[in-house]
């Protein structure tokens, strides 16, 4: 498994398969909290930074762990300072992209076992 750099730009699908949400939702999050604004290459493409998905994360435990609504969650990270917001560690987001590439494995071997009829 790579560890996930500082300095690269992730595409709206390895985010999404990190942060296990639709890239709707993503796009979504994009207009109703500021602190989330990915670039976008030349063709259009977002790209974020591992700032952006620790946020992305930060978002979806707020909404989907801790029950805030959607107002809610953006007064809470309004009200986080930048420096002291807890960043995501490391091991969870490896386990993340483990259960993502397990999930692609069992699909994987669902078709082939289908295709073996």
């Amino acid at each position: 498994m790579t560890e996930v750099a500082n300095d690269r730009l992730y595409k709206i699908g390895e985010v999404c398969r990190i942060a296990d949400v639709q890239p709707y939702v993503l796009r979504y999050w994009e207009t109703e909290f500021p602190s989330l604004a990915p670039n976008k290459s030349g063709g259009g493409q977002r790209l974020y930074t591992r700032r952006e998905i620790d946020i992305i994360l930060r978002i979806k435990q707020l909404l989907y762990s801790e029950g805030f609504t959607i107002a809610g969650a953006k007064k809470k990270l309004e009200a986080e300072p930048v420096e002291a917001a807890e960043p995501v560690a490391e091991a969870p987001l490896r386990r993340d992209l483990s259960n993502a590439l397990r999930n692609v494995r069992d699909e994987l071997r669902e078709i082939l076992r289908i295709l073996e009829r």
